[in-house]
């Protein structure tokens, strides 16, 4: 099982990295995003700890602005570097999906 979480934690790094390029956002928006997209068994408690080592690593860029339902919120835009790690994770995605997927070409149609 933890071999399983941490291949999901780097395939999650890239889907927020997607997120974020996409326009400035708050931790809770992408959790939202994120379960629009269907990926849904992905918690705020995950995600933080994720923005966090991104914002350490100079992926991501980020800043406290007032929000009308509470106390000010932290949005997160993507770095130079950080649309460069999105380019490489996204060659590396394209890889292994073709992958992936030309081993389970013909898995429909075989019995199991």
């Amino acid at each position: 099982m933890g071999e399983k979480s941490q291949f999901f934690k780097g395939l999650l790094e890239g889907c927020i990295l997607k997120i974020i390029n996409d326009g400035e956002v708050y931790g809770y928006e992408i959790a939202e995003k994120l379960k629009d997209y269907g990926i849904e068994e992905v918690s705020e408690g995950t995600i933080y700890p994720l923005l966090l080592r991104l914002e350490k690593n100079g992926f991501v860029n980020s800043v406290k602005k007032k929000s009308v339902l509470g106390p000010k919120r932290k949005y997160y835009s993507l770095s130079f570097l950080g649309k460069n790690e999105l380019n490489n994770f996204y060659e590396n995605w394209k890889e292994l999906r073709n992958s992936i997927n030309n081993i389970f070409e013909n898995y429909d149609k075989e019995n199991v």
